[in-house]
């Protein structure tokens, strides 16, 4: 008898280890090395800013309603605005099939009212200016000194937008998660100026509702 109570409590510990094994704590050294979450496993327990500065539960958020969740590097960045804005023009499409978009950026909130003020956003946009939730999903990489120094050239301040001088951001990605906090479907991909087209997001989230 004590045995098998000794092998169920190793069962459960190993179970234990393994729901909180998708977690990552890693920041790549570039965008290409990024390891983010897959299909098929469950995000972390995750607290982000919201606009106006206060603590929001992702996962609370997230167990109200199906979720379209996209990573974006900043308001500053011309292929991010193009893509929330795309969301923008499918949002009433995906609220029809029961999802909520939430977008999670390295903005600081104040940056990320400006963002939604400029492209008149509905949906929630959520702060990571820390990083946590980006290296939780495996999604975020350091970006290098040079880098940082051809975006001043372009007027683009990563610490001005940020508010902290850690230069991380993600690499853009888009995720379907479903009310328990499972990822349905996934995509990313280390070249910023590729995103996930508008129709595709479409219709994997009408093939995940199934």
């Amino acid at each position: 008898m004590k045995s098998i109570l000794i092998s169920a409590a190793l069962i459960l510990t190993l179970n234990i280890s393994s729901a909180f094994s998708q977690t990552k704590t890693t920041v790549a050294s570039n965008a290409a090395d990024v390891m983010p979450l897959r299909t098929g496993e469950s995000i972390p327990s995750l607290s982000l800013k919201n606009i106006n500065g206060d603590d929001t539960d992702l996962t609370a958020v997230i167990s109200q309603k199906p979720t379209v969740l996209i990573f974006y590097r900043g308001g500053w960045c011309p292929y991010c605005n193009l893509q929330l804005s795309g969301l923008q023009k499918i949002e009433s499409d995906l609220t029809a099939l029961g999802y909520q978009i939430i977008a999670i950026s390295a903005d600081k909130p104040e940056k990320i009212k400006e963002t939604i003020s400029k492209d008149i956003l509905t949906y929630t946009i959520l702060s990571d200016n820390n990083s946590a939730a980006s290296t939780a999903f495996g999604l975020a990489f350091k970006v290098d000194d040079n880098t940082v120094e051809k975006y001043k050239g372009y007027k683009i301040d990563l610490e001005e937008a940020s508010g902290n001088n850690n230069h991380i951001l993600p690499v853009p990605a888009v995720y379907l998660i479903d009310t328990k906090g499972n990822i349905k479907f996934d995509y990313f991909n280390p070249d910023y100026k590729t995103r996930l087209d508008a129709a595709e997001l479409l219709k994997a989230a009408n093939e995940s509702v199934k």
